[in-house]
């Protein structure tokens, strides 16, 4: 009966030990938050692909935001341009830099904004992806969306393009008719960077 007590006493104390463990991580601070921006982004380059493969102008177009669609030149033709741009049936892409989203709150006004870019392989080329996205803004839900597409061969990297800082239009990008003129939605967003593996697309 003694070492029943004793084996009784040690649980408990086993017991207290793991609650307090538990209460010290809490105040310690919040607890660990998932965040699955890059997630995001490499399902929205995926849905981004499809779209190219079909030649689906009236989904690429509803991946736009309002405030894009409103600033936008010329969408259907440049369309049109990204449709033949593409040579061969993609087979593989990587993402370069692919979330967190980088995110403002003032006075309670969010606006959350992503940029992300891509090597994406076909059987015959390689391309650059980059994608602008406005993914929150609580006031202004018209931002909501993609803002710019740029498509551009990989070779044409350091040429064509920097990020969406001076090379910057609303809707999708077309070297030889920009004039980097167009202003961005109100916000700044900050680069992220990191790698993902090689996936194939659905």
């Amino acid at each position: 009966m003694r070492s029943y007590g004793i084996i009784k006493r040690f649980g408990a104390f086993l017991c207290a030990s793991a609650m307090l463990m538990l209460c010290s991580c809490t105040r310690l601070g919040a607890p660990i938050v998932y965040n699955n921006d890059g997630e995001k982004a490499d399902a929205r380059l995926e849905e981004v692909i499809e779209t190219i493969k079909n030649e689906d102008k009236e989904a690429l177009e509803a991946m736009f935001s309002e405030q894009a669609l409103s600033e936008a030149e010329d969408l259907d033709g440049r369309m049109d341009y990204l449709f033949g741009f593409i040579q061969g049936n993609a087979i593989s892409w990587k993402a370069i830099v692919a979330g967190p989203a980088a995110e403002t709150n003032i006075r309670g006004h969010i606006v959350k904004k992503s940029k992300s870019w891509y090597s994406v392989k076909t059987d015959k080329e390689e391309y650059l992806f980059f994608l602008l996205e406005y993914t929150e803004d609580t006031d202004h839900p018209e931002n909501v969306g993609i803002y710019m597409l740029q498509v551009i061969y990989m070779k044409d990297e350091d040429t064509q393009f920097d990020g969406g800082n001076d090379i910057l239009c609303a809707g999708i990008y077309k070297p030889e008719e920009e004039n980097n003129e167009t202003v961005q939605p109100s916000g700044d967003i900050e680069k992220s960077e990191g790698e993902e593996e090689i996936v194939q697309p659905s």
